[in-house]
């Protein structure tokens, strides 16, 4: 019993970092992909501390793993 709760003592003062992806922002990201003629399945576009991670995007020109800050403006674009 005491490791239970000693196990929800730290799970409730774990800080919630990441934001939400909501509607508009979701419609935001994929006008942007498809400008770059890229495309993500929206469960790949996953919240950070300072934007988001889009694993698996699939571009004209191969895959690769995007990361995009809090204006949405790509910091980071690794081909796999």
């Amino acid at each position: 019993m005491k490791r239970i709760f000693a196990i929800g003592a730290v799970l409730a003062a774990t800080p919630v970092i990441a934001q939400e992806t909501d509607q508009a922002t979701l419609d935001r990201i994929n006008a942007l992909l498809a400008g770059m003629q890229c495309e993500v399945d929206p469960a790949n576009i996953e919240p950070e501390d300072a934007g988001w991670e889009l694993d698996d995007v699939f571009c004209a020109d191969g895959q690769y793993d995007i990361k995009l800050d809090a204006d949405l403006n790509v910091t980071e674009r690794r081909k796999e």
